[in-house]
């Protein structure tokens, strides 16, 4: 893939922000016109009143403002749709130039301390691995990634999503067109609650479509009967009889309309049935563009092809919701219209309108009904889809993005050969890491090797060691690029303890919580997926001794069940491991060195153990008085 993400940005940032301007400028000017046709107004109204001109005239103004309140609202929209497209490019250009951190969702809520390797390798949370990939624009779009990033998929899911990422990388304008679709997707679509709405059971509609029906006749001809012979008491009568007949079905029309909602009220005119289309409404506007689109690979197409219903498109079903919405909307805003009728003496045609917005509502519940039985189980489809396409479309645009980063080569075992999870990396970097301070390092776990015992002294990069190799096997399995300029791996379980801590309120030691991850750890490599280990400083919280013996006990297990992985250590007595469980095993170690009064590191990994420790050395540069006997 060659291009240049960021002069593509650019040029789009530019162009945006000049129509934002130019929208500016429009603004003043609608603002300016309708002052002065509201002064106009005000002065063909005193001249009216003086009798100067003809009252007719204020119609003149009247249109004018009307239309200039239209186009003032058109001005609106188009600038906050082109500042909103300005805010993407902005943190596009901030994701290529490492600048991103704290510009995205960070998924926070997805964050949780016992799994395996969500909190140890960085997915959620300020500054995360699913900050700097997320543009999903619903819930249910960052549930889903989420789920991708904590769930390694198998060999046929991953190269399926490679290829629909591939393929979604260079449409850069569909993803601003997903980014910009509704005004603020994030704030309107309650995926819990629309979908508890569209797949609740409704109550028998048999009933309330009779007397609706009824009732309906009733009105038509008791209108040509008063049109007929002026007698209004029969209308009146039927009014009255509507409204208690209808109310013996309010609770019926309101469990159609707004479901089990909580915050649903009973009242006659107060359901949420309003909410519920504007999260289809939103969602329509992402199913609009995905229809447009024709795709090649099969994951989007099958994926498109689900978007169909009964031969019509989903966007279309969703907006005949919308336009029952909108009716709804009117309906309830008209119901002071009778009144104003009866104050101006038009007994009558009080009495038609008050009978006909009366039946409103019941054929709105009915209508509302026949599309929640004809579509309600779809929504939760929808969703789905829609979910999966702003996933795919978040990993393109990183794919698109960091054009340098090449999808991984995702084997199986060797024929023949004992399970073992495979890992052979080369110049892997970490995607979280600005590029300019970043360093890449070699890790290779394949031929018959399993595990890297890596030494070294504090501060000299072990742990973002594991948290590299850790963070590209999960961008791997979730069908993402990866930081590296190679990468070949099995598909694999993940486990990690690189933030083990302990628990005043729950009792806990560190190494308690540690051996309990390392347990849950040796369970998963007891399952069908080779496991992929990342163990940083194993046993610490116990003597030198245990730590030796019950190291090697808990890796000679792992491997034996096919795992591979690495452990780090600043105890050098622990590099013996390697030994123990040769040629399985190897040790590799991190160096640093003095430069004056300044340790120095160049967080490049050398082969063998580490021979010397620089502790002393950084309590001394701190300040602390150590003396050596």
């Amino acid at each position: 893939m060659t291009h240049d993400a960021r002069q593509e940005y650019l040029a789009r940032l530019a162009a945006l922000q000049a129509q934002r301007d130019a929208l500016n400028k429009a603004d003043a000017r609608f603002a300016h016109a309708r002052l002065m046709t509201f002064a106009a107004a005000v002065v063909l109204g005193l001249l009216a009143w003086r009798a100067s001109v003809h009252a007719a005239w204020l119609i003149v103004p009247a249109a004018v403002f009307v239309w200039l309140v239209r186009r003032h609202d058109q001005t609106f929209r188009r600038r906050d749709h082109a500042c909103r497209g300005i805010a993407f490019y902005e943190r596009g250009l901030a994701r290529i130039e490492d600048r991103w951190y704290g510009t995205g969702e960070t998924g926070e809520r997805f964050r949780g301390d016992r799994h395996v390797y969500a909190a140890d390798l960085d997915l959620f949370g300020r500054g995360s691995l699913f900050e700097l990939l997320s543009l999903a624009r619903t819930r249910t779009g960052e549930e889903m990634l989420a789920h991708w990033l904590i769930s390694p998929a198998d060999r046929v899911e991953i190269v399926a999503r490679q290829e629909a990422v591939e393929e979604l990388a260079p449409d850069v304008a569909l993803r601003e067109q997903l980014a910009l679709a509704g005004a603020d997707v994030r704030a309107a679509v309650h995926t819990d609650r629309l979908l508890a709405w569209a797949e609740t059971g409704m109550p028998p509609r048999r009933q309330l479509h009779l007397v609706t029906w009824s009732f309906t006749v009733a009105v038509l001809l008791a209108i040509l009967y008063m049109a007929a012979s002026s007698v209004w008491w029969p209308m009146a009568a039927l009014v009255t009889l509507q409204a208690v007949g209808f109310r013996r079905f309010r609770e019926g029309m309101n469990a159609i309309v707004s479901g089990t909602d909580p915050e649903a009220s009973a009242d006659f005119v107060a359901d949420a049935l309003t909410h519920r289309a504007r999260d289809l409404d939103v969602l329509a506007d992402l199913l609009k563009h995905l229809e447009a689109r024709r795709f090649a690979c099969g994951r989007l197409t099958t994926l498109r092809r689900g978007l169909a219903g009964e031969g019509r498109p989903a966007s279309a079903i969703i907006r005949q919701l919308h336009r029952l919405s909108v009716f709804h909307d009117s309906e309830r805003n008209s119901t002071i219209f009778p009144l104003g009728l009866f104050l101006l003496g038009q007994l009558e045609l009080a009495l038609s309108t008050g009978a006909l917005l009366q039946l409103v509502r019941p054929h709105l519940a009915l209508a509302v009904g026949r599309w929640r039985e004809c579509h309600g189980a779809r929504v939760r489809v929808w969703l789905e889809i829609v979910a999966q396409l702003e996933v795919l479309a978040s990993l393109s645009g990183y794919r698109y993005e960091h054009a340098g980063d090449p999808f991984p080569e995702i084997i199986e075992p060797e024929s023949g050969a004992a399970r073992q999870a495979v890992l052979d990396g080369t110049q892997l970097g970490h995607p979280l890491l600005p590029a300019a301070s970043m360093v890449r390092n070699d890790v290779h776990l394949a031929g018959g090797l399993q595990l890297l015992v890596v030494s070294g002294s504090n501060m000299s990069g072990k742990s973002t060691l594991l948290r590299t190799v850790g963070i590209n096997a999960v961008l791997a399995l979730a069908g993402a690029p990866v930081r590296a300029d190679a990468l070949r791996l099995t598909p694999v379980a993940i486990g990690a303890t690189l933030r083990i801590q302990d628990s005043l309120i729950e009792g806990r030691s560190r190494f308690y919580a540690e051996i309990t991850r390392i347990r849950q750890i040796a369970d998963v490599a007891a399952g069908p997926v080779p496991l992929l280990f990342l163990l940083d400083e194993l046993f610490h919280g116990t003597n030198s001794h245990d730590r030796l013996v019950g190291a090697e006990g808990v890796l000679r297990s792992l491997l034996d069940r096919g795992a591979s992985g690495l452990i780090t250590t600043h105890d050098l007595a622990l590099t013996a491991v390697a030994a123990g469980l040769s040629p399985r095993a190897a040790n590799v170690h991190f160096e640093d060195w003095m430069d004056g009064n300044e340790i120095k590191f160049d967080y490049l990994m050398k082969p063998g153990p580490v021979t010397r420790s620089n502790a002393i050395a950084l309590m001394r540069a701190v300040g602390l008085d150590v003396a050596v006997s």
